[in-house]
């Protein structure tokens, strides 16, 4: 698929809610010629992506929204932020299973092509050293030996970090970062530098780290956000439309149902929620005993992710939720694969209205169940459509199930670290 470019108009408007409410609008040029193309082509960076998630180891009363817009990979959603003093514009990455916060620096000869930040040209810019408290939690690199004594010789905190398929360089700062009408003095993050390996599913021009470590904007803001955050994804299929990440406790949907959130020390940074079933239309999927259990020491389980486009699920539940969804289709020439869906089939020969709906069951009687566009992904140019998950890639995840951001599309997800729970409510953001 060619290249995806961004442009965006930045539209602010004001709430009841008495505090900013910003909505950004884009162009996708050129148009993809299929919504399950593109998909497909967003999808092919999720083993990754898997793999990240699989090795992850160790205040103010108003509405603050941030725009939300679909990038060009995962993760697929970016947020217009100001980085600087001046201000300078960015568009960072939502990762809601990352804890840093970087953008790509001037200078960087090796960064995707984009905008970087000019750290130079920012006034209230401040290098963190090597001895900085912040250092370590960014794994960064220790202090040499000799220089200990002398704190106004020190080196910048220098710290590398595996993306994707490839790796950077960065060295910490801080700097006010700002999110609609709120500005955060002295937020930590990397500033990086260089870029090792192919950039193709690298955040264009950076990352903002919403997951739940020391690092993260979150521990960053303390009591400012109440420790709650919410994200409504827009529509991949929408030519022209928008989404908000909306941070703190006002403002939140009152019908949102909530389940518990849980944690992992294996995978501390992840929103892990407990999945009890699945149904397909009104039929409960027989998957095996056990095969939803939560396990803190392995970190098997089911996390919320933003990151990843297609909801993957662990090898016995998702044989179980394809057999149930091929019966009840029935489509009359069979199944066909196309990328990662291997449940594709011909809609000329089913009835509208044939497929099923799949409901996601969690604790707390939360009943989730998809919209159609959520679970089934049609191409515009043949009569083709796909049951839009798939099961997890051997060797990558094999145990962690993963709710994805293709099946969170106009859904808002209410995030509640301080009460322990993540919601969901229907919302419309096309």
């Amino acid at each position: 698929m060619a290249a995806t470019t961004i442009l965006l108009l930045l539209v602010i408007s004001t709430t009841a809610a008495t505090a900013a409410d910003l909505s950004v609008y884009h162009n996708v040029h050129p148009p993809s010629p299929s919504p399950l193309e593109s998909i497909i082509s967003l999808a092919r960076a999720d083993d990754a992506r898997l793999l990240f998630l699989s090795s992850k180891a160790t205040a103010s009363p108003g509405v603050t929204s941030a725009p939300v817009a679909s990038g060009q990979a995962p993760p697929s959603y970016v947020v217009r932020a100001g980085l600087g003093t001046p201000v300078q514009q960015t568009l960072l990455a939502l990762d809601t299973s990352a804890d840093a916060t970087w953008a790509h620096c001037a200078p960087c000869d090796t960064c995707p092509a984009g905008s970087r930040f000019i750290p130079a040209s920012s006034s209230s810019y401040a290098s963190l050293p090597c001895a900085s408290d912040w250092c370590p939690l960014f794994n960064g690199q220790p202090c040499p030996s000799n220089q200990a004594a002398n704190a106004a010789a020190l080196p910048a905190c220098a710290f590398s970090k595996p993306f994707a398929d490839a790796s950077f360089q960065a060295s910490l700062g801080s700097d006010t970062l700002r999110l609609g009408r709120d500005a955060i003095a002295n937020f930590a993050f990397g500033c990086v530098g260089a870029v090792t390996g192919p950039t193709t599913n690298l955040p264009k021009q950076g990352l903002l780290g919403l997951g739940r470590g020391p690092m993260s904007l979150l521990s960053q803001t303390g009591s400012r956000y109440s420790g709650v955050f919410s994200y409504c994804l827009p529509s991949y299929k929408s030519y022209y439309f928008s989404g908000s990440l909306r941070l703190g406790a006002a403002g939140q949907p009152r019908n949102a149902r909530y389940t518990p959130l849980l944690s992992s020390p294996h995978r501390p940074s992840l929103y892990y929620v407990n999945v009890t079933g699945l149904s397909v239309g009104r039929a409960w999927v027989k998957v095996p005993a056990g095969a939803f259990a939560f396990d803190p020491a392995t970190g098997a389980g089911t996390v919320v992710d933003s990151g990843t486009v297609i909801t993957r699920w662990t090898a016995p539940v998702y044989a179980a939720l394809r057999e149930e969804f091929r019966r009840q289709v029935g489509a009359p020439s069979g199944y066909t694969s196309l990328g990662a869906f291997d449940t594709c089939f011909d809609t000329d020969e089913v009835a509208a209205g044939g497929a099923p709906a799949v409901t996601l069951h969690m604790d707390g009687g939360v009943d989730l169940t998809l919209p159609m566009e959520n679970t089934l992904i049609h191409s515009s140019s043949t009569p083709l459509a796909c049951l839009a998950m798939a099961e997890a890639p051997q060797n990558v995840n094999s145990v962690v199930n993963v709710i994805a951001n293709l099946q969170q599309q106009n859904v808002r997800v209410v995030v509640d670290v301080a009460n322990s729970r993540v919601g969901f409510a229907r919302e419309p953001c096309n």
